[in-house]
């Protein structure tokens, strides 16, 4: 199945192989993709670089806004006969700067949640040369739902899952993290400035641990550590234990980090041994 390898692939292939002269093709796809718009009903709009896109839902979620966002899309590519050339009916996950540019132009007209159709013309996808089963020249079109966007919501999921099938109750707050205080302790609760000695083992969802403390802990400043520790260490007193559930975006975020892949969701049980 080719799914994400056109997309992610082709058109770098494109301009670091293609030794032809670029025919533009620009005029010639604007016609075409006025036609098939009107011949398909369709209210489209158009932005400054030629692109076409369609929107059925917008979405209500968090909206991709940069090259590093990493996005989960289901999809079907298809040229304007309908013949289909690609699709991923359970979702394709990869980030907008890996993908032809109307594709990841358009999908930042969409919500976390939208439905719609991108229509490139071809100077915004592969150009003047065949790719696989796209002919030179070509508008390609994708009918697109836009499932997640970065790690947000899906980290989310994850989370709540996990606390369901191990019968945990946990605390939420607004940002995302969880916590639980198995044993409240009887000291001080630090400030998200202050230096404090913690115990620790950090692990996956899966139960793999990626990191741990000795029995004595780590003395470290919250300033300095990821957003879940600093925003969840002060939830603990002095002595006491239990854990924080941390997703991606307030630990190491969507790329691969000291053998932490890219949109973990992280698991720390703590003893909050001083508030130094």
């Amino acid at each position: 199945m080719k799914k994400l390898f056109v997309l992610a692939t082709a058109f770098l292939f494109f301009v670091s192989c293609s030794t032809d002269e670029p025919v533009d093709y620009s005029v010639q796809n604007d016609e075409e993709i006025q036609a098939y718009i009107s011949e398909n009903n369709l209210t489209a709009e158009k932005t400054a670089t030629g692109l076409y896109y369609v929107i059925d839902e917008q979405g209500t979620g968090e909206m991709p806004t940069q090259a590093s966002d990493r996005v989960k899309v289901i999809y079907t590519g298809y040229l304007t006969n309908g013949d289909v050339f690609d699709e991923s009916t359970e979702g394709a996950s990869f980030y907008l700067q890996y993908v032809i540019p109307g594709f990841a132009e358009g999908l930042t007209k969409f919500k976390e949640g939208g439905r719609g159709k991108i229509i490139i013309p071809a100077h915004l996808g592969y150009g003047s040369s065949k790719q696989n089963d796209i002919p030179a020249g070509s508008v390609i079109i994708f009918d697109i739902e836009l499932v997640y966007v970065n790690y947000k919501t899906e980290n989310d999921i994850q989370i709540q899952e996990y606390l369901t099938e191990n019968n945990i109750e946990a605390q939420s707050t607004g940002s995302g993290l969880y916590y639980v205080i198995n044993e409240p302790g009887t000291g001080v609760y630090p400030t998200s400035s202050d230096k404090v000695t913690v115990a620790y083992t950090g692990s996956f969802l899966d139960g793999n641990i990626f990191g741990e403390s000795t029995v004595s802990g780590s003395t470290v400043a919250l300033d300095q550590v990821i957003e879940g520790w600093k925003e969840g260490i002060p939830y603990f007193n002095e002595g006491s234990k239990g854990t924080l559930y941390i997703p991606s975006h307030l630990g190491y975020g969507n790329y691969y980090y000291n053998g932490i892949p890219g949109g973990s969701v992280l698991i720390f049980d703590i003893e909050l041994k001083s508030v130094n």
